[in-house]
């Protein structure tokens, strides 16, 4: 032991053997900062190229967005050149049908013929125009190129016409171009025009809707298209909306009239009934006017469902009116808010 202990202090007293493991452990210590600085170093450079992509990125998304601004700029610019030469030539057309007093040969024509002249310049395109203009220019019967421009356009019309005819014959939905309206389908409507104003959402869409549920006509399917066309056409025309209103409201009446029982009990043989069949039933057949309409409102806020005899309370307020009719009126006004209800939601899943 006394020699174990000898040798083991002589080692931990060398200074050779003290500089080897000094040494040692700096060279460990070297290599761990080595390491330590070649991952800092990696680091760094990962994200200095990091940088550099984003910045790289960044600069070809600035550069594509000012090429799409500029070439933005460059077709809004030539949209308004196009839409300048096409006003100007419209306006030509329109000086030249001034000149030549609309190419009519009587005033009875000028209306029609300033009609055509709108439609030319709606429809017809740049070039078309353009043409156009050249050829009245150009020849001195003016009013023979135009009438043959438009024997050219009402029979391109007619083509397109039979061309989508015969397209739409082997469909088993039918438009308004093969399929008449009917009156049923004009009541329909009218009927839908006054339940869907102006300001609905999808108004179109929806009256469509609402004519396809509640139609007669068999294998017939109204789109938004043609029920506005139908509009369109109704209100513009020589029939007058208005006109339309009454005849479908005549028809209606009519059709009720006839569906209703006529059981009336005779009194006696000598006695002689005045009254219609809805008197008898005691129904008033008059229209309902805003004022009548306003009290049956506030009657019906005025007495709830709860209120013992309500009919009866509701109709002592609206003056010429009996509690058959409040309770008619009731259940109209219900059905057409349900049928409004029905052909919007149906209007939003289509």
């Amino acid at each position: 032991r006394r020699i174990r202990k000898l040798v083991d202090n002589s080692y931990n007293s060398d200074p050779r053997i003290i500089a080897f493991r000094k040494a040692d452990i700096d060279e460990k210590a070297a290599k761990k900062k080595a390491k330590a600085d070649a991952i800092k170093a990696k680091k760094e450079e990962e994200e200095r190229l990091k940088k550099e992509a984003e910045e790289k990125e960044r600069q070809e998304k600035e550069e594509a967005q000012k090429v799409e601004k500029a070439k933005q700029e460059a077709e809004k610019k030539e949209k308004e050149a196009q839409k300048k030469l096409i006003r100007n030539e419209r306006k030509k057309l329109r000086d030249l049908a001034k000149e030549h007093n609309m190419f009519a040969d009587n005033e009875a024509d000028k209306l029609d013929r300033l009609t055509e002249i709108e439609k030319i310049c709606t429809e017809y395109t740049f070039q078309q125009i353009q043409d156009l203009n050249k050829r009245l220019e150009d020849n001195s019967t003016v009013r023979d190129v135009f009438l043959a421009e438009l024997d050219k356009k009402k029979e391109a019309e007619r083509v397109k016409i039979v061309e989508q005819t015969r397209s739409g014959s082997g469909s088993e939905k039918v438009s308004s171009s093969t399929k008449e309206w009917s009156h049923d389908d004009l009541q329909l409507l009218v009927k839908a025009v006054n339940l869907f104003p102006a300001g609905t959402q999808q108004r179109w869409e929806v009256c469509a809707e609402f004519i396809n549920q509640h139609t007669k006509s068999e294998g017939v399917v109204r789109q938004a298209k043609e029920t506005l066309a139908k509009a369109k056409d109704l209100q513009s025309g020589n029939f007058a909306l208005s006109s339309i209103k009454e005849e479908v409201n005549k028809l209606a009446y009519e059709n009720l009239q006839k569906g209703q029982k006529r059981d009336v009990v005779v009194e006696s043989a000598a006695s002689q009934r005045t009254e219609t069949p809805a008197e008898a039933l005691g129904f008033n057949n008059e229209p309902w006017n805003s004022e009548e309409q306003k009290l049956l409102e506030q009657a019906l806020k005025t007495f709830p469902s709860s209120t013992p005899e309500r009919w009866e309370r509701i109709a002592e307020a609206i003056p010429g009116r009996s509690k058959k009719d409040c309770m008619k009126r009731y259940k109209e006004l219900a059905e057409l808010i349900r049928a409004k209800k029905a052909a919007q939601a149906a209007a939003k899943k289509s």
